[in-house]
């Protein structure tokens, strides 16, 4: 690629845009000036007038952004039924019913993770038994640190003989989080602070020794040991000693390895053999490493080789997820003697379903009790099935029809506990009893403000532009049907070979009880359908996934579920690409968008820390073919002057570290300055925020206000129901 630069002379443009309906006061938005400057990338002159909004630090960026949000909550606070909305939200983020996050077991206890309003922030607690959360003991609570509630708990991990807990603290939504030690008798907070472990571009993890005595961890640079441009990349594993200054830490793995490596650790209780799964950035290709008990490291795959996931299994063996000429996966096991893929035994081979493989976040794969638990993906769905450890089906625990499983851990009595919810069913943690084969709900369950037994979910396939079906889950109230024209909500993700399960979010009471149909859609980019589906929605096949959703609304269109007049599109972060695509490619299918934290610039995005991790998923312009895709789909350049664009809320964390928010602020001013229409362009700017996920209560409850009263607003709903 060649880059050439031109500025040409500042020109002050004023946008105007007029709210509507006539009980909203006509505003301008503030003005924003037009610096264009043009780049050439394989022949090809790309200009853009808004490079200078990149700088977040720069004092004109943080007026401009000031004056944008102040814009924006003026006009959201005027919306019609801002106060019904206000309170309806209130009742349900805000009643007191707990829910639970996740289980580990250590020692004699389990470790939780809680979410009771008013609390600010989910907290860590003690459990001596699962079927008695009231006796409860509080361990960390963030609110106890930080009174703001913009402290959160990126995660935790308890020592093996459950005395000691290791938890990542990070703040004001940088996910910049420095391990803390606490005891787990009191919740004292003993031993060193050790930085820089968690952040948001690599993530970061941690396994303690079999003893309690350390642990391993992942580590981002410090100080002055790479330049400034590299301390959110080069991840490596230390090992920490308790008691001894974290400048003695002793390295361990990662010389070597990509700059975007991202890594994950394993302890094997039974020994103090580690298991490393590194991640290239985010596009799904991983190598693994084993840490014998001698302390030597060897490696067994590489990236490329379709070796996706790696547990321990009994004795010296490991069970292997690959996709090597099984894109919908199959299981192997391999013998630590020789560590060999090559001569790993198949015994589960691929089926019709897909083997879900984990990075972050739960356990897919486990092996307990000469059992072998393995989650499947059904299209959107999932459900776990059980194993011998020679591959043999055995008997799986009950389950719920169209849910979601996940979770997996085991404990010393011969049980695995995991996690299960649907469209209808709050969450919870159940028991399957291994000796007897028998399933039971734990106490572990999630309290609702809201009922949702009474919503229908209806299941249907979309036909893409290339003839694929595409699966829609559609939650319809009471008395929508076919044919009826209702307002509608829908939402998507597609990407990362991430899997869109059936989840139960009281949150959506609020639309379903004013009658919107709310839609999820599985489309490409995920992993609902193995391997392939993944990657017929990512780098140059990425068009595919905007196809798909296009596909589904046309599909709600023609089946007379609603109208273009009375549907809208909310999407966030890879999902917020979605929605800039879906309405930059057709701005008329919809009647509103809401698009939160989203990807927009397509040909800068790399340049953001986290945004060299997703170069394996996206793609890079350094490569002609590749280049071509992205702007041939990128929102930001795909925006048209004189288009009678929708009406859309954009959304934005000013710390945000996995999609920098000059991205937001960047497509608001370029739509602001080419819609044609009435309709209103808006930035919502949370100050305090990153990415969304560590919002405190307060935060979420204001910005669900906004996005509720904005799509009731467009979608005519005009009187709010109140239970």
């Amino acid at each position: 690629m060649t880059t050439t630069t031109t500025i040409t002379s500042l020109s002050l443009i004023t946008i105007a845009a007029t709210m509507q309906p006539t009980s909203i006061q006509s505003a301008t938005p503030p003005a924003t000036v037009r610096q264009p400057v043009t780049d050439t990338y394989h022949g090809i002159e790309v200009t853009d007038a808004y490079r200078w909004l990149e700088d977040g630090h720069a004092d004109e960026v943080r007026s401009w952004s000031q004056k944008q949000n102040e814009h924006a909550r003026t006009q959201l606070k005027q919306l019609p039924n801002v106060d019904a909305i206000a309170g309806r939200v209130a009742d349900v983020l805000a009643d007191e019913s707990a829910s639970y996050g996740r289980v580990i077991p250590a020692g004699k206890h389990f470790f939780v993770m809680k979410r009771e309003p008013p609390r600010q922030q989910p907290f860590l607690i003690r459990l001596t038994s699962l079927d008695d959360p009231e006796d409860a003991q509080v361990l960390v609570d963030p609110e106890k640190i930080d009174a703001e509630g913009t402290t959160k708990i990126d995660w935790f991990v308890p020592s093996p003989d459950g005395k000691l807990i290791a938890v990542s603290l990070s703040r004001r939504g940088t996910e910049s989080g420095d391990v803390h030690i606490f005891q787990t008798e009191d919740g004292q907070q003993v031993h060193e602070v050790i930085p820089r472990v968690n952040g948001g571009t690599a993530g970061g993890d941690l396994a303690w020794l079999d003893d309690s005595s350390g642990f391993f961890y992942t580590r981002y640079p410090r100080g002055d040991e790479r330049p400034a441009d590299d301390r959110d990349f080069f991840q490596q594993v230390y090992l920490h000693r308790l008691g001894e200054p974290t400048q003695k830490d002793r390295y361990e793995l990662g010389k070597g390895l990509p700059r975007i490596a991202e890594i994950q650790l394993d302890a094997d209780s039974r020994s103090q053999r580690v298991l490393v799964t590194v991640q290239d950035g985010d596009g799904g290709e991983f190598a693994h490493f084993l840490r014998d008990e001698d302390g030597t490291w060897r490696q067994f795959s590489d990236f490329g080789d379709r070796i996706v996931q790696a547990v321990f299994g009994p004795a010296d063996d490991l069970y292997l997820v690959s996709r090597q000429d099984a894109p919908r996966g199959k299981i192997l096991r391999m013998s630590t003697s020789q560590l060999d893929p090559d001569k790993a035994e198949t015994i589960i081979p691929e089926g019709d379903d897909t083997i879900v493989s984990s990075f972050w976040g739960s356990q897919s794969v486990l092996f307990t009790g000469e059992r072998l638990f393995v989650t499947y993906q059904l299209g959107g769905p999932s459900e776990l099935r059980v194993f011998t450890a020679d591959g043999k089906p055995s008997t799986a625990p009950e389950q719920t029809p169209i849910s979601s499983v996940g979770g997996l851990c085991a404990t010393d009595s011969g049980e695995v506990i995991f996690h299960t919810e649907s469209f209808t069913e709050p969450g919870k943690y159940v028991r399957f009893h291994i000796a007897d084969e028998s399933t039971k709900p734990t106490k572990l369950i999630n309290g609702s403000p809201v009922d949702l037994s009474d919503v229908e979910v209806v299941r249907e396939m979309a036909t893409s532009k290339d003839g694929t079906k595409v699966p829609l889950n559609m939650l319809l109230p009471k008395g929508a049907t076919a044919g009826g024209n209702h307002p509608c909500v829908v939402t998507g993700y597609g990407g990362y070979g991430i899997n869109i399960e059936p989840r139960f979010r009281p949150m959506d009471k609020v639309m379903l009880e004013n009658g919107v149909i709310f839609v999820i859609a599985n489309l490409r980019g995920g992993g609902e359908f193995g391997e392939a589906w993944h990657r017929g929605g990512n780098l140059t096949n990425k068009q595919n996934v905007f196809d798909d959703f296009a596909a589904v609304l046309q599909r709600l269109i023609e089946r007379g579920y609603t109208s273009s007049e009375k549907l809208a599109i909310i999407g966030g972060s890879n999902g917020g690409l979605l929605m800039g695509a879906t309405f930059t490619q057709h701005p008329n299918l919809m009647r509103a968008v809401v698009t939160k934290v989203g990807i927009y610039d397509m040909l800068r995005v790399e340049l953001s820390p986290n945004g060299a991790f997703n170069i394996p998923e996206f793609g890079t312009v350094k490569d002609r073919q590749q280049f071509a895709a992205l702007h041939a789909y990128s929102p930001y350049h795909a925006v048209k002057d004189g288009t009678n664009y929708p009406a859309i809320l954009l959304t934005t964390g000013e710390n945000d570290p996995r999609v920098d928010p000059m991205q937001s602020r960047k497509m608001t001013a370029r739509l602001q300055h080419a819609t044609a229409s009435d309709a209103p362009v808006l930035l919502r700017t949370n100050a305090k925020g990153g990415h969304g996920a560590d919002a405190s209560l307060n935060e979420r409850i204001a910005e669900d206000v906004d996005v509720l009263a904005f799509l009731f607003w467009q979608l005519g709903v005009d009187d709010v129901r109140q239970p």
